[in-house]
């Protein structure tokens, strides 16, 4: 793997103490962090711009859950592709590929709906394409991570990603809100294409090499099937895997966010923005709260520290009664969860070899994915048969034990250590 590079006139690695906005010494993670940032922000307003687009075209509540069934459809296949290919061609290339195709699709959708051509299936059509597009831009990006900065900053970028994929989670909807509201859906077409521009160029700045070294040539699904069995034998990763998986399947709160806000604090669309708006900035804190563990070794119990935060938030949660209570709590959920993420990724990167990491984010990526799905499937139910409260406090309790019965039963995380 090629050294990464860093500004010169610098001090030298080990002659000072690392700071939190080190990784963005390092010259090609600033073009690294760019390409992420925009592609998160081109997400939320391609998925935005075409949910709003499908609503306004037919009134049918239906037709946004059938987005949901096309992303789900092409999503999957996309991203163990994805990473397959990440192991073995460009990584920069692969991503600069990707998001030139989210800019076509967007910008055909804006032409056409500006000439009113644009219809359902074409919509439908570009959602499929550019889910898949963008879904195989993230086994490649932080299998690219590793390369652009040293090893005692890795946690550091990681960190930084993760806060800044929040941030543009936040950034994304307000472009559009305004875009949207003031100039139409066909600008909002035209500007998500703009956006994706300094995604696919950024990436072509970066120096380091992009393409793996070593490992296999042989066909994809000979690839895909080398990481999937690299990854379950791997001593750490599937451990984390299922601790993440087992908390989020019984707590997934983000899609029942408007009958949490009603259930437990009698509000309305008001409240469900803010709980949404708390989780984002708990989140962004957390990964900012990472930052300052880069230098704390045992990274395992860092993990299952948080995950027990987590738990203990979920009875808060669910027992609190008054809106702004239930917003901190929610807050310190977005925060110990932003604080695993950032962990989990630095052990996968720091613990898969060069050619297999775009595979084993495909797999880390695929099973947070289906916890979310199944996760949301769980909490509606037992919302329904409980209630809303109830439910995160059966999830607290359920978390808890994931957390315990993880710390004793993978004597690995325990003895994590890094650096």
């Amino acid at each position: 793997m090629s050294t990464p590079t860093s500004d010169p006139a610098q001090p030298s690695e080990g002659s000072r103490r690392v700071q939190p906005w080190d990784a963005f010494r390092h010259r090609d993670y600033r073009f690294l962090w760019v390409t992420g940032f925009a592609s998160t922000v081109l997400l939320w307003i391609r998925i935005l711009v075409t949910t709003q687009w499908l609503f306004e075209e037919t009134g049918s509540e239906a037709m946004l859950g059938i987005v949901g069934i096309v992303q789900l459809f092409v999503q999957i296949p996309a991203l163990l592709w994805g990473g397959a290919l990440s192991d073995r061609i460009d990584r920069k290339r692969l991503i600069a590929t990707a998001n030139t195709i989210s800019l076509v699709v967007l910008l055909a959708m804006g032409l056409l709906d500006a000439s009113d051509s644009l219809t359902v299936p074409v919509v439908f059509a570009g959602i499929a394409v550019s889910a898949g597009a963008q879904m195989m831009v993230n086994p490649a990006r932080s299998a690219l991570t590793p390369a652009t900065v040293p090893e005692r900053h890795l946690m550091l970028a990681v960190a930084t990603d993760t806060a800044s994929q929040n941030a543009a989670a936040i950034v994304g909807p307000i472009v559009f809100a305004v875009v949207a509201s003031v100039f139409g859906l066909t600008t909002a077409f035209m500007v998500g294409a703009a956006v994706a521009v300094p995604a696919l160029l950024a990436p072509l700045f970066i120096r380091v090499a992009g393409r793996a070294e070593g490992g296999s040539n042989g066909s994809t699904i000979a690839r895909i099937r080398e990481g999937f069995w690299f990854v379950v034998r791997h001593p750490i990763l599937p451990g984390l895997f299922l601790l993440d998986t087992g908390n989020t399947v019984v707590s997934f709160y983000r899609e029942i966010l408007p009958a949490l806000a009603r259930g437990l604090f009698r509000a309305g669309a008001a409240g469900t923005g803010a709980l949404g708006a708390a989780n984002s900035a708990g989140a962004i804190l957390g990964a900012m709260m990472a930052l300052f563990f880069s230098e704390y070794r045992a990274k395992g119990m860092l993990v299952l520290y948080a995950s027990m935060v987590y738990a203990v938030a979920l009875f808060g949660f669910g027992s609190v009664n008054q809106l702004w209570m239930g917003i901190v709590m929610i807050a310190i959920l977005g925060g110990a969860d932003s604080v695993t993420v950032a962990v989990r990724h630095t052990t996968v990167q720091l613990t898969t070899p060069d050619h297999m990491r775009g595979r084993a984010f495909s797999f880390m990526i695929l099973s947070a994915q289906t916890a979310n799905n199944i996760g949301t499937i769980w909490v509606g139910f037992w919302a329904a048969a409980i209630g809303p409260g109830n439910t995160m406090v059966l999830g607290g309790v359920i978390a808890v034990l994931a957390t315990v019965l993880v710390w004793r039963v993978w004597r690995p995380i325990r003895e994590y250590r890094y650096p």
